[in-house]
């Protein structure tokens, strides 16, 4: 469509900016840590007529939107922006689908303003998720996250979002130690959770080993998981958090049948690197891009430095209530080693990848974790642990509902 003749043209001055940016795309090897559809784009210097800005709502400042496109849309850069009138889709009293861990109004948060913050792009729109149209995309389909605890916590949003507009008698969820798996039965359709922490395999899958130190990884083997993963039309996986939680990793090549002597100990990130290449051979040399979707989704950051946010006196997230609102802050709970190993790797991979980038919109939400509000052992806190937050608070995990959904926001845009 052409622009009408009532519009100027664009300046002299905005075709030159416009020019010397996609020079620099063109010679700068690194333009952004992950390649993925929500990326650097140019569509703002030569996609005029696709603009909001006649009609739309104009943005801050004025500044003319885009209607949400993957290929065009950089969603990691924005603001969080607060909205009394949200009301959440869910709560943990009316999902029943919640663990403890992540519940915290049942846990006894006494704050409630962390379900009011919307993510905001600074380019565009981002769609609000709608369960039954999100439940039409999977009609006929298996949908499967694949990971570690963070991973359930998408899975558990993404349940919540969805199942109260399926009758009691049209659905069904099965929890098991590996795979969990809920069905919509109108749509013939599940939405399934597959524990994998690393990933590659183990020695503390199902049985959980609490001291880092003893854990031991197959970094050359995945098959063992991987068998689960075939025939499911849509993967969503992720791991890092259980990566970090030493500064060496002990990697063992060969079977745990043979013993577990032999191990060598590497760097985290070296680690990471050799298990996500397994990853990304077992997907280029199995799944078929025409039948199967493949996403993954990045880091998530912890907050266990209340330093890094300027709050000197803070113990960790604890009583944190406000997002950080510096724009691209940064904290020291994620590790940008780990971000170039994920994008080095899924740049040479056969099979298209689809990144869920929820690592720089999370950074900013210190106050939205579950802290002191969660459960130990199945036990929720008592009033005397909930005093200890040094030891207790939990910076890691995020409260349902809370961030998961904003994640998974952003998948339901990608599908």
């Amino acid at each position: 469509m052409k622009p009408s003749r009532a519009k100027a043209p664009l300046s002299i001055v905005a075709v030159i900016v416009c020019a010397f940016a996609f020079a620099g795309v063109l010679y700068t090897e690194d333009v952004g840590l992950l390649r993925s559809a929500t990326v650097f784009t140019l569509g703002a210097c030569f996609k005029q007529d696709e603009l909001s800005g006649e009609g739309g709502d104009g943005g801050v400042g004025g500044s003319r939107r885009i209607k949400f496109d993957p290929e065009k849309c950089n969603v990691m850069k924005g603001t969080w922006v607060y909205n009394a009138s949200i009301k959440p889709t869910y709560t943990d009293e009316t999902c029943p689908y919640v663990d403890l861990q992540v519940s915290c109004g049942k846990n006894g948060r006494p704050d409630s303003d962390y379900l009011n913050w919307e993510w905001q792009p600074d380019e565009c729109d981002l769609p609000r998720f709608d369960p039954e149209a999100a439940l039409e995309k999977l009609r006929g389909k298996r949908l499967m996250f694949v990971g570690d605890s963070l991973q359930r916590g998408q899975w558990q949003s993404f349940v919540c979002l969805v199942e109260s507009y399926i009758p009691a008698e049209q659905k069904s969820m099965r929890r098991g130690r590996a795979l969990s798996v809920f069905k919509a039965k109108e749509y013939n359709a599940s939405i399934e959770f597959y524990w994998a922490p690393f990933l590659v395999q183990s020695n503390s899958d199902l049985h959980i080993i609490g001291d880092p130190n003893k854990r031991i990884l197959r970094v050359d083997s995945i098959l063992k998981h991987a068998k689960n993963w075939k025939g499911v039309d849509i993967l969503v996986f992720n791991t890092y958090v259980w990566w970090m939680s030493g500064l060496r990793i002990k990697s063992l090549w060969g079977s745990f049948t043979n013993g577990e002597e032999g191990f060598e100990e590497l760097d985290a990130p070296i680690a990471y690197r050799i298990g996500l290449k397994t990853w990304a051979n077992w997907v280029d040399s199995t799944i078929d891009p025409n039948k199967t979707r493949v996403f993954f989704t990045t880091m998530s950051p912890t907050h266990m430095r209340s330093a890094d946010w300027h709050n000197r006196k803070g113990i960790r997230c604890y009583n944190e209530t406000i997002p950080v609102l510096e724009k691209g802050y940064w904290g020291s709970g994620s590790d940008l080693r780990i971000m170039k190993v994920v994008s080095s790797i899924v740049d040479r991979m056969k099979v298209p990848v689809t990144f869920i980038n929820i690592t720089q919109i999370s950074e900013h939400r210190k106050d939205a974790h579950t802290s002191v509000y969660t459960e130990i052992q199945g036990k929720v806190l008592d009033d005397e642990q909930k005093l200890n937050p040094k030891k207790y608070a939990d910076c890691i995990h995020w409260c349902l509902p809370g961030v998961p959904d904003t994640w998974n926001q952003l998948f339901y845009a990608y599908l």
